[in-house]
């Protein structure tokens, strides 16, 4: 693991529900570097999409909203840098409200040669900073969020271990609360063939495995950089907008989406096992 400086995870998060209803707000794909650590032809990329995240967590906090937990679903960089994540974490812990981090694909593999075509870059494995979470539950009063890594150091595309199947059997067995799932990598196809190119592996094993268990309601990912929702065996999957750049949907072939605005998503989980989600895009663009 990456050594790292600053911000220690709490071994117990526990986030606070107003009225029995538990207030989540969903960051994904912020995609950070650190503007000084970067060779000068590359520095001031993306300019516009790096004021993003900062935007968008005061634009969604700045809401008569209560927000009683922040969950940021991978790829917090662009390139693995610990001062960036330094910046990240100090940031979010300023907010004062409880929050939780897993990895994405960018958090453990480097791209080198980001200036050619992707078959022709090389893909860098690199270590995982310990502040990102593997394996953890964030237990509320009525329901279970379960957070796993789906990331593969080396790759784009994810993979949902066999020890992360049996780790999340355990849980939900122990539990008959409602449960949330959150990951970085999309289990059922989005329907681009490029991005379903890269998406989590051994995804029968999990979807198996999930059909022993009636109480879990809601996935939650990030990776395709859009808004979906999806139903797939009983179980509402929501993919998240980037805290930066989107992709186009339904695509085959890589492209952004110029149209769409950076986003973020809000999920209400209530005592009865309700729940509803919506999406919030920047309110302006940036110039």
């Amino acid at each position: 693991m990456m050594t790292s400086l600053g911000y220690q995870p709490p071994t117990q998060i526990t986030p606070m529900a107003k009225d029995g209803v538990l207030t989540v707000l969903q960051l994904t794909d912020l995609h950070r570097y650190d503007q000084l650590s970067l060779p000068l032809s590359k520095r001031n990329l993306d300019p516009h999409y790096q004021d993003c995240f900062e935007v968008l967590l005061t634009q969604a906090l700045a809401s008569n909203r209560q927000c009683d937990l922040i969950l940021v679903t991978g790829d917090l960089v662009n390139e693995v840098n610990s001062q960036t994540y330094d910046q990240i974490f100090d940031r979010l812990a300023q907010t004062g409200i409880p929050f939780a981090c897993i990895a994405g694909n960018h958090d453990v593999t480097d791209e080198v040669g980001d200036n050619l075509p992707f078959e022709q870059r090389q893909l860098v494995a690199q270590p995982l900073d310990e502040r990102l979470l593997d394996h953890h539950l964030i237990d509320t009063p009525y329901w279970q969020l379960l957070l796993i890594n789906s990331s593969v150091p080396g790759l784009v595309g994810g993979e949902v271990r066999a020890d992360t199947v049996d780790w999340l059997r355990g849980q939900l067995y122990s539990s008959p609360k409602p449960a949330l799932l959150a990951l970085h990598h999309h289990v059922i196809p989005a329907g681009a063939a490029w991005i379903d190119g890269h998406m989590a592996s051994r995804t029968q094993q999990l979807w198996s495995m999930l059909s022993e268990f009636e109480q879990l309601k809601v996935i939650i990912n990030g990776h395709t950089h859009q808004e979906q929702t999806l139903k797939y065996r009983g179980i509402t999957v929501y993919t998240t907008p980037a805290t930066s750049y989107q992709f186009k949907p339904y695509s085959n072939d890589f492209a952004f989406d110029e149209e769409a605005l950076p986003g973020y998503r809000w999920l209400q989980l209530d005592n009865q096992g309700n729940f509803k989600s919506w999406v919030e895009r920047l309110n302006n663009a940036i110039d």
